[in-house]
């Protein structure tokens, strides 16, 4: 049932600004009291020198902030019949605000502690249900009418120099400002997300500045480590040489499919390695990324689901089935620009396709590529367009769990007339101060949740989003 939205007051929006930007400036001035360093809250100080200014000094404190409201709804659409995770046919216009606090210090050379608090709100359109690539990735599985407070990120990251060039690093949200050799390796561990760390890619990935839809902004069949909002505890190493990086994680996995981790346990755990190659191409960096993962974890199996329901006379459940097991998957992220103006991207991605997905949707294969422009040729710098596409695929076992009536993390319409689930992500970014920018979205689903039977549907959102 999807619950009643209440829009977050202006008031409440008022003090939790309010509040990050008195924190920011009371670390700020206890931060070059204590150290003789600056710190970087533009919004608090913005002429002030930081230590991003200066190449010989590294930063000792930073604060940064974010807020980001994304607003979005759905025409009506045909639907021959609905499941317990389908898509509300005439579903209500829903939003999500989130306002985060990223606050660092260095503890020692190349050594750095970060904590991200943030305060949440809001719900995705049918409750985050109805698409195996969700279009909104400011939603999480989780929502609430009055606002809350996380801690999505508390990690400790320690940067070992190799030698090579020596290169200034800028201030940023969780990263501070200073001097770093090109050969490195970089050690994260404590909670965050592996998306932080794992199959970035330059123009799709970010859905608080690019692409809304999570197939897009993803590789859609990396079944990644992560609770319901996202998160997880882990460790990662990036060694990075000259024209390449290798890097490689543990990470905590729910205890269930799509639950909540409230504390540290590896039992059950994902595996996760990456080899990035770094090029120029007609005088124009890209890159080629290559990923492989493995869940190890209690999971059940399509085809044993299946058959239990036949035995029982009753609708496939994979939780009823559920054993040791595992499930692994490969990737190819791609980047590359061709003018400084364009970029484009591509991502192909497959996991296994006899168990349930765990943790991110119910995806077996995708496809996505698109472009990003920018707005210099109709004298908007600083404003950007996306246009991509993305097609989700189902494995056979899947399709036949589906069909049967079966739920997975997302989708379950209680049949299933299969088709490919094909999606177009369009935006405009609008940036209309150093601080601000205002993004139209537009998405275009066919066979939404695979389901010939259903949609299409077109999508309409508009993001509100701030740094500080």
């Amino acid at each position: 049932m999807i619950k009643t939205i209440k829009l977050l007051p202006v008031t409440t929006l008022s003090l939790a600004v309010s509040a990050c930007f008195g924190l920011s400036a009371f670390l700020c001035n206890n931060a070059a009291a204590a150290e003789d360093a600056t710190c970087t809250v533009a919004a608090v100080l913005p002429a002030a020198k930081t230590g991003a200014d200066t190449a010989s000094s590294d930063e000792v404190w930073s604060v940064h902030g974010q807020f980001t409201n994304f607003t979005q709804g759905h025409a009506g659409f045909n639907a021959a019949y609905s499941g317990t995770n389908s898509m509300e046919v005439n579903g209500r216009t829903e939003e999500t605000t989130d306002i985060t606090l990223f606050a660092g210090r260095r503890l020692w050379r190349g050594a750095e502690l970060w904590i991200n608090a943030e305060i949440d709100q809001g719900y995705g359109v049918s409750n985050t249900l109805g698409m195996a690539g969700y279009p909104s990735g400011e939603a999480y599985k989780v929502g609430a009418n009055a606002p809350y407070l996380r801690l999505p990120r508390l990690f400790f990251r320690q940067v070992i120099a190799l030698g090579g060039e020596t290169t200034q690093v800028e201030s940023a949200a969780n990263q501070l400002a200073g001097m770093t050799s090109a050969d490195n390796l970089t050690l994260t561990a404590g909670k965050f997300s592996v998306a932080d760390i794992f199959d970035t890619n330059s123009y799709a990935h970010d859905p608080r500045s690019d692409f809304m839809n999570w197939s897009i902004i993803e590789s859609g069949a990396f079944d990644y480590a992560a609770d319901v909002w996202g998160y997880t505890y882990g460790a990662a190493a990036e060694w990075t040489q000259d024209w390449w990086t290798l890097r490689g994680g543990v990470f905590q996995l729910s205890p269930e499919p799509n639950a909540k981790i409230t504390n540290v346990d590896f039992t059950q755990y994902s595996l996760v390695m990456e080899l990035e190659q770094r090029h120029q191409w007609l005088g124009h960096p890209g890159k080629i990324k290559l990923l492989g993962f493995m869940n190890s974890a209690r999971m059940g199996s399509y085809q044993d689901a299946l058959q239990l329901a036949l035995q029982t006379n009753s609708t496939p459940n994979t939780a009823l089935v559920r054993r040791s097991g595992t499930d692994s998957g490969l990737g190819i992220n791609i980047e590359q620009e061709l003018s400084p103006d364009l970029g484009v991207f591509a991502r192909l991605s497959k996991r296994g396709g006899s168990m349930e997905a765990y943790e991110f949707t119910d995806i077996n294969q995708s496809i996505s590529a698109g472009l990003s422009i920018k707005g210099g040729q109709w004298g908007r710098a600083q404003d950007t367009l996306g246009i991509a596409g993305v097609v989700n695929a189902l494995s056979g076992d899947a399709r036949a769990y589906f069909a049967a009536g079966g739920t997975g993390l997302l989708i379950g319409d209680g049949q299933l007339h299969y088709a490919p689930e094909k999606v177009l992500d369009i935006y405009y970014a609008l940036h209309i101060h150093p601080h601000i920018t205002l993004t139209a979205d537009y998405q275009h689903a066919a066979n939404p949740a695979y389901n010939q039977d259903r949609g299409p549907i077109s999508f309409y959102g508009v993001r509100a989003h701030a740094e500080f």
